[in-house]
């Protein structure tokens, strides 16, 4: 089976990127990262995408001021051009309108530092903490229009130590988000997990 052509999206180091880039440097693993689109110029990640040999683009949101759509119609060709199949937002800061969701229903994934359907949106850690909670962790998810509503491919906690500080908590979390997003597109990948 030709392995599935996947897109990232990202905004600043791409953390997770690099670990879907480094899960994907194993021949049989079910996707290939061939593009890392930022919507920022500057983004670290972009370089860690070049090193890997990754081809790389920038729209730069800024160019299309407050239409939304001309942004995203821009992106879309970025990902047409490359016939992607599938496509992971990894620290990507734009919300995405129903338009664009729509053209990549079942193949849009996000990752969320939280058990979803709590504390969704952002500052995640620092809200678990103020609330008392006593796990903490990632989802990975489908896109939908709504926010961090998509259905729930992954899921994985890690419990909050009496200890914890947002700081030592969000690095926990990270080391959970990069080992659950590997195997979230995998499952998508290898079509084991649809969007219902």
């Amino acid at each position: 089976m030709a392995r599935k052509r996947v897109a990232i999206l990202i905004s600043g180091r791409g953390s997770n990127m690099v670990a879907l880039i480094d899960a994907a440097q194993d021949p049989s693993y079910p996707a290939e990262i061939v593009l890392v689109v930022s919507n920022d110029p500057a983004a670290e990640g972009l370089r860690s995408a070049e090193a890997a040999g990754i081809r790389t683009a920038v729209v730069d949101h800024r160019k299309f001021g407050k239409d939304r759509e001309a942004f995203e119609r821009a992106l879309q060709d970025a990902l047409n051009a490359e016939r992607i199949d599938l496509v992971c937002l990894a620290g990507f800061m734009r919300l995405l309108t129903p338009w664009f969701v729509r053209q990549w229903e079942g193949r849009l994934l996000n990752i969320h530092p939280a058990l979803l359907p709590a504390f969704k949106g952002l500052d995640t850690h620092a809200r678990a903490l103020a609330a008392g909670a006593t796990e903490h962790g990632a989802t990975v998810h489908f896109v939908v229009p709504e926010m961090d509503s998509g259905p729930i491919i992954v899921q994985s906690s890690i419990p909050v130590l009496l200890s914890d500080t947002k700081s030592t908590l969000a690095a926990r979390v990270l080391e959970v988000e990069h080992r659950i997003y590997p195997d979230a597109l995998r499952r998508v990948a290898e079509g084991r997990v649809h969007q219902p």
